[in-house]
């Protein structure tokens, strides 16, 4: 494609692409017999179906499209991937041609930011947006809850430091730290308690602990709901929750004190997000054993780094087929969804931020 294509010469590049890429798929028809078209709008292309037709428009026809058109179309533009067909009405009198399929895109890739120094960078951010990508960002006004999942070694404690540095100046911070490891230096460099196991204590005690701190943190959002009800529109300041490695939490724990957690992160879930709590969960993997599926629920920005397959995205992203999705290579890499009113509900290929900070930390 050349840099300047004019939208009618990108609607014919991808006619050539589906007309000779779908094949069986769609009996042999083409737009040559006007059995489909394309027209490209500013956010993405519709494929247009002319009714009756000899093939089945459905969820099969829209994800083969989808992989054909993403491959033709990258670099220049990437394609939302969509859990299922995405069907839009068309303002038409013409029966045959009043329904489209939808593919919304992004111009250009996703291109990872570069921080020579977290800590300035850090200083001369003045809101409360946090910079994910080059043309990415968060406000953190409109998160719930956050979750970063991702195999041994795939960078999650990377990407924590990262998220804990932007947070430091918007929100006071509740760390638990089970491994006592990159979340507990990072929190004594920067003067911030943490809560972490001691080899003279039981698990089930460490983990009574963390409940205390959690059914504080309750009791707050109690007395914040409280003068909501007499000032809706109080500003508070934000409070993050922050648990590493949240697996390690759950498996081998005393079955009450493990019930009670649940309980304590579930209404946090829940209930903190007109107050300004939010969690930030890290974990290998969120199963049903790692946190209540209530909590999964109210998660609005997923973060899945290093493998990517059917089987690493189905917890965070249980209706997502990640086949045709470009994920870039390099470390620290994977998918992101944020669920608010500005982004689309689509799944994106993430590139970590790439940043220097002071020795000592990671």
């Amino acid at each position: 494609m050349t840099e300047n294509m004019t939208k009618k010469e990108i609607e014919m590049y991808l006619l050539q692409n589906l007309n000779m890429a779908l094949g069986n798929q769609i009996q042999g028809e083409t737009s040559y017999t006007n059995s489909f078209s394309v027209v490209v709008q500013g956010d993405g292309f519709l494929f247009l179906p002319r009714l009756p037709s000899g093939y089945v428009i459905d969820n099969d026809l829209y994800q083969k499209i989808f992989l054909i058109a993403n491959a033709a179309l990258y670099p220049r533009y990437t394609l939302l991937k969509q859990n299922s067909a995405y069907f839009v009405p068309l303002d038409t009198t013409d029966i045959h041609t009043q329904r489209g399929l939808f593919f919304p895109w992004q111009v250009g890739i996703s291109k990872r930011l570069i921080i020579p120094n977290l800590e300035a960078f850090v200083k001369n951010n003045q809101s409360t947006d946090i910079k994910i990508m080059e043309n990415l960002a968060i406000n953190y006004e409109k998160v719930t809850s956050i979750a970063i999942a991702g195999n041994s070694g795939s960078g999650k404690s990377y990407a924590l430091t990262y998220f804990l540095s932007c947070l430091k100046p918007i929100s006071d911070l509740i760390i638990i730290d089970p491994k006592f490891d990159t979340p507990s230096r990072w929190a004594r460099k920067n003067g911030i308690a943490v809560i972490h196991p001691n080899s003279n204590r039981s698990k089930s005690d460490f983990v009574a602990e963390i409940n205390e701190s959690l059914s504080q943190s309750l009791n707050l959002i109690y007395k914040r709901q409280g003068i909501l009800y007499d000032n809706p529109h109080h500003q508070f300041s934000h409070l993050t929750i922050v648990i590493d490695e949240v697996l390690a939490l759950s498996e081998g724990t005393n079955q009450a004190i493990k019930e009670s957690f649940f309980s304590l992160i579930a209404q946090i879930a829940l209930l903190g997000r007109a107050t300004k709590v939010h969690l930030l969960l890290v974990s290998q993997r969120f199963d049903h054993q790692t946190i209540p599926i209530s909590v999964r629920e109210q998660l609005n920005v997923l973060i899945q780094i290093g493998n990517i397959n059917h089987k690493t995205v189905q917890f965070l992203f249980p209706d997502l087929n990640p086949e045709g999705i470009v994920i870039p290579i390099g470390q620290d890499t994977g998918l992101i969804q944020i669920i608010d009113n500005e982004h689309p509900y689509q799944v994106l290929p993430l590139l970590c931020p790439t940043y220097y900070t002071q020795r000592g930390i990671l």
